[in-house]
Order: C-alpha cells, then sequence, then structure tokens
C-alpha cells in the first residue's frame, strides 16, 4: 500500500494567500521526512477552496526542495490549458527529476476559468477527449500534429523527451474520474483513475470494475488492468481518540468549504448545488481515516480490500493550521504506516 498527502493550499476563513502556499510546501517537504509515498498538488483559479493555479508549477518548485518523494499534479485541469504547452512541462519535470514526476489531468468543472483563459464551454463539456488524446500522443510519440476539431497544427518535433523511450517511456499519467464516460475514457488510454474524496468504498469498487471491462476491451493486457495504479483521495485526521480527530476537522473544515466552494462561479450562469459544509465534513470523517492509528489503518486496508485501490491521497491539512498539519503527516509516517500491509 502507498500512502501520500494530498495539498490543496486551501485558504482557511482569516488566512492570506502566502499562509496557504507556506503550508502547502511544509506539507510536501515533511510528507518526504515522514516517509509517505508522494504529494499530490491540486488546481484552482480564483477562489480561495485552493490558491495554488498552477500544479505544475509547485511541483517544480517542490522537486526541487525534496530528494525522494514522488511529486504528482491532482489535477492539472486540461481544458484550460494547451495540452502540448502541458506535455512540455511534464516531460520537463519527468526528464529532470529522475523520473518522479506524475501528471494527473481533469475536466475541471463550468466555471469562469473557461473564460478568463479564452477556451470556451465547448472545451469543457465536449473537448476533454481531444486534449487527452493530443496530450497522450505528445508524451509518446517523436513529432505531433493535429487535425482534430480543437487543436490544428503542423507537425512537430517533441522536445524534450528521454533518449531511449523504451527503457523510459515518459511520465506516468493519471486522470481524474467522476462519471462513467470518464472512466471509460481513461480506460481506452489505459491510464490509471484519480477517484474523489466524496466517493463511497461501494462507488470506487463500482468504477474500478467499469475501468477493468472497459480497459480490457479496449486492448489492455490482464497484467497491465492488474497492475494499474488507481489513486484514492481522502482525508486523513489522527488523534489519541476518534471523537477529538473528527472535532479537528468538524471545526476547520465547514467554514472552508463554505468560504471556497461558494466562490465559485459559473462561466454560463447555470445554477449549481453545493452540499451542505457540516455534513460534507461529517461525511468525509465517516469514510477515511480520522481517528487513532489503528483505527486509520484499519480504514485504508478496508478501502483497499473493497476496492483493489491501494494508493492513497490523503489531506492532511483539514485543520487550517500549519503546526496541526505537519504533526499530523508526522503521524501519518510513524504512527500509521508501520500498521499497514
Amino acid at each position: 500500500m502507498r500512502v501520500g498527502a494530498f495539498v490543496l493550499a486551501a485558504q482557511f476563513p482569516g488566512q492570506g494567500h502566502e499562509e496557504a502556499l507556506h503550508r502547502a510546501v511544509r506539507s510536501a517537504e515533511v510528507a518526504e521526512e515522514a516517509g509517505l509515498d508522494a504529494v499530490w498538488l491540486a488546481e484552482h483559479h480564483f477562489v480561495p477552496y485552493g490558491v495554488c493555479p498552477s500544479a505544475v508549477t509547485l511541483a517544480a518548485l517542490l522537486l526541487g526542495r525534496t530528494r525522494t518523494i514522488g511529486v504528482g499534479t491532482a489535477v492539472s485541469v486540461l481544458p484550460t490549458t494547451h495540452p502540448v504547452a502541458l506535455g512540455e512541462q511534464a516531460a520537463l519535470l519527468h526528464l529532470t527529476s529522475g523520473g518522479r514526476f506524475t501528471l494527473g489531468v481533469g475536466r475541471g468543472g463550468p466555471w469562469v476559468d473557461l473564460e478568463v483563459f479564452n477556451s470556451g464551454l465547448g472545451a469543457y463539456e465536449e473537448g476533454f477527449p481531444e486534449s487527452l488524446e493530443l496530450l497522450m500522443r505528445w508524451l509518446r510519440e517523436p513529432r505531433v500534429g493535429s487535425s482534430g476539431e480543437r487543436f490544428d497544427f503542423r507537425e512537430v518535433p517533441v522536445v524534450p523527451r528521454p533518449d531511449d523511450p523504451l527503457e523510459n517511456p515518459g511520465p506516468g499519467v493519471i486522470v481524474a474520474c467522476t462519471s462513467p464516460a470518464s472512466v471509460r475514457l481513461a480506460a481506452a488510454h489505459g491510464l490509471p483513475m484519480l477517484l474523489g474524496m466524496h466517493s463511497t468504498d461501494e462507488e470506487k469498487a463500482e468504477m474500478v470494475a467499469l475501468w477493468r471491462k472497459c480497459a480490457l476491451a479496449a486492448g489492455s493486457s490482464p497484467e497491465a488492468v492488474a497492475a494499474a495504479g488507481h489513486v484514492a483521495a481522502g482525508v486523513v485526521q489522527i488523534g489519541d481518540r476518534r471523537p477529538e480527530a473528527a472535532e479537528t476537522l468538524l471545526k476547520a473544515m465547514p467554514g472552508w468549504f463554505h468560504h471556497g466552494l461558494t466562490a465559485h462561479v459559473t462561466v454560463d450562469g447555470r445554477a449549481r448545488r453545493m452540499r451542505d459544509p457540516l455534513a460534507y465534513t461529517e461525511l468525509l470523517c465517516e469514510l477515511h481515516p480520522v481517528g487513532p492509528p489503528r483505527l486509520c489503518a484499519d480504514r485504508l486496508s478496508a478501502t483497499s480490500e473493497r476496492t483493489g485501490i491501494h494508493r492513497f491521497a490523503l489531506l492532511a491539512e483539514g485543520s487550517g493550521d500549519l503546526a496541526a498539519t505537519e504533526e499530523n503527516l508526522r503521524r501519518l509516517g510513524s504512527d500509521v504506516l508501520p500498521l499497514l500491509d
């Protein structure tokens, strides 16, 4: 089982952007010290839910600050960027970090970002498959051109790329999946999934089963399907007693959810339904490792057994406090990881 940290650079009420970003950087540094497998970086625009606007830029900084831990994006939003530009950045980080970088990509939402970056609503509603196809060609082929609906350009050489693609096929790629359509798309490319923290174990298991069926139908080998490194996102809060650990999150996360999620603005004025912040926090405390180390280890093991997922990206900054976040990560490494199979 491989356990990593999920870093949102969350801006809790009363905090500034610098404080949130400093906590994000320290989370990665402490995650490496604690022996975690990876740090996964979120990307958002114009909202305090997360104040990192470029996960690949923050990944570059953290790859320079660390030496052994994996660093991935969770996720870079494809509809608001050019797949070739993102592919170039991913290849650069892969080659200069000794293979420690993983590119996570996703569809994002129907937010005003699409207007600001001149992508248009179509890039979100219909354009994701074309963007993913172009990105994967860029990461795997020596020369690429495009004649698609959104991207149309002459063939150009791919720079940089590994000297020996057979030995070094390039950066790993993972796709955020929230619907059967996105599961099928990831499976068609043989790419593992990143599944959200709101999903139950039963929902995750259904998505993994669908992915396996579609990946086999698309020509992936049974060995590749069995070895797919899907990642489950979640929260973690370690305490000596479960009520105390849950209380830490219940005091801080609802305010952050309300502060951060209500700031989203849709590009076309469509109505959007937001979860009740307190009820959502309570749900996350029930679904994920919140409590004493033994309970946390058992919760992770149960999810892994039920879903077939053996990699986790756990949000440790739910207290909103830097010192508490660092202690949470250290206890995850020292008290929980030794209890996992």
